[in-house]
């Protein structure tokens, strides 16, 4: 099961990604050093949103769908999410 998800960072900017593993990604990105580069200064982060899908092919074509949305229409997803 693969899943994207949207962290909110302690700047209030968005980062999306996509994992096998929310939990195990979202502890990286909050303490060492695997997690990615953008979300290392700006901890911590808190997972907003998330949705699974079947294939990480289809994982990866909404992460690159979401991340050329602008911040009101990410805004849109996340709260149509909770």
């Amino acid at each position: 099961m693969w899943h994207v998800y949207i962290l909110q960072c302690s700047d209030k900017t968005f980062y999306t990604g996509v994992t096998t593993s929310l939990k195990r990604r979202v502890e990286e990105h909050n303490t060492c050093a695997i997690g990615a580069k953008y979300t290392k200064g700006r901890r911590p982060v808190r997972l907003v949103f998330f949705k699974k899908f079947a294939s990480r092919s289809q994982a990866l074509k909404e992460e690159c769908r979401i991340k050329k949305l602008n911040r009101g229409e990410k805004m849109n997803i996340i709260n149509k999410g909770k």
